[in-house]
């Protein structure tokens, strides 16, 4: 037996060395794509691409907040390099004919384009979730101011200047009644304030649409519910203006409550500060409901018909100041039967709109009418 360290057991093999060594240089060898230091993803194996290093290249980029352009730009340069890299080497040393270098090619491009598509999609879904994720918290955020802190003052300043708003300013609270179960009735409202230099925080409750808005001055509130009825798809109601972020909880509370007073189908967008009276039988609402019962009570009691047209008159008359010529043309018909219309509440409910007390009266109890659900009871029943 030859010894394994002097060379081939059978010495023919030194006649087949030289042999085999020519024709390795002669044979064409296929040169399969190579990880790169530029390369955006592992090389491609025999299965076809695995998706796993474009994806973690995708939701990285994500997270760190990089445009998507930016990534489809590294990998399309990327690829590039390194399908020129292999054209040239395989060029310059003969390791490839021209159709398996075009065959190359197609595997590479192929790669390029399934890499790529993994990347994208892991990135849209990753930017997803992080637009998902930044909403709640801001959304939290927002939940603190409106609460006043949550018992700790320190963190409403806090939470402000998470939300880049000022703690000394002025500022308004918009409370819109939401459309559907958890969807916004001000959709894209923040950039659309952004434009009239106006910034603000929006949270999503599952029957409303709260929001926090920061203006220049006080006089920039009319622009603010100009803007609103431009956007709202239903009621809103604005609070007073206000200087300092750890009063926005009373906010809050008079923007609900001028939400609650809007009755008009035509009235969108209600500023408390704008109607005393309706803001005041909706602070109260049962108060307001057991007089608005106590004075009108036998009109409320007619059939639908009767009611409704009894109330519409007198809704009328009072909006035209008293006036039974303008409110005969708002109703189309003769002014006189606007007076015969008055003269009946005023028997049903023992009171004349000629005594300005009784007319008070009437008032108020129509605005509890008008703008109280039925299912306010009288505390006492």
């Amino acid at each position: 037996m030859a010894d394994r360290g002097n060379g081939p057991a059978d010495p023919r093999q030194h006649e087949r060395l030289p042999l085999r060594r020519a024709a390795a240089r002669r044979r064409p060898q296929r040169i399969r794509p190579q990880q790169h230091r530029v390369h955006p993803a592992p090389a491609r194996p025999r299965g076809g691409a695995q998706p796993g290093g474009p994806r973690r290249t995708g939701r990285l980029r994500a997270e760190q907040g990089v445009p998507l352009a930016t990534v489809q730009s590294a990998f399309r340069i990327g690829f590039a390099h390194l399908w020129e890299t292999m054209a040239a080497e395989s060029l310059r040393h003969g390791l490839a004919t021209s159709g398996e270098l075009v065959q190359m090619a197609t595997d590479v491009w192929r790669f390029n384009e399934e890499s790529t598509t993994a990347m994208m999609n892991a990135f849209n879904r990753a930017t997803a979730l992080l637009m998902v994720r930044r909403d709640q918290e801001r959304s939290a955020l927002v939940d603190v101011v409106l609460r006043g802190g949550m018992g700790n003052p320190g963190s409403v300043l806090e939470a402000a200047d998470m939300l880049t708003l000022p703690y000394d300013g002025t500022f308004a609270v918009v409370v819109a009644h939401a459309p559907g179960l958890a969807r916004q009735a001000l959709p894209d409202i923040e950039p659309t304030l952004r434009e009239h230099d106006m910034g603000s925080a929006w949270r999503l409750t599952p029957d409303a649409h709260i929001g926090i808005v920061s203006m220049r001055a006080a006089a920039a509130i009319d622009q603010l519910v100009d803007t609103l009825r431009q956007q709202t798809v239903r009621r809103a109601g604005v609070s007073p203006c206000y200087t300092r972020l750890d009063q926005t909880p009373q906010a809050l509370h008079l923007a609900q409550v001028a939400l609650a007073s809007s009755a008009r189908p035509d009235e969108t967008v209600t500023l408390f500060d704008a109607n005393p009276l309706p803001m005041l039988v909706a602070s109260a609402p049962s108060t307001a409901s057991r007089i608005g019962n106590q004075v009108l009570g036998p009109v409320i009691e007619l059939p639908d018909s009767q009611r409704e047209q009894l109330l519409t008159t007198m809704s009328t008359w009072f909006a035209v100041d008293g006036s039974a010529d303008k409110a005969a043309k708002l109703l189309y018909c003769h002014p006189n039967t606007i007076r015969y219309r008055l003269r009946r509440i005023e028997q049903l409910s023992g009171r004349s709109f000629e005594r300005r007390l009784d007319s008070a009266e009437l008032y108020i109890a129509l605005q509890a009418v008008l703008h109280l659900p039925e299912v306010v009871r009288d505390p006492l029943e």
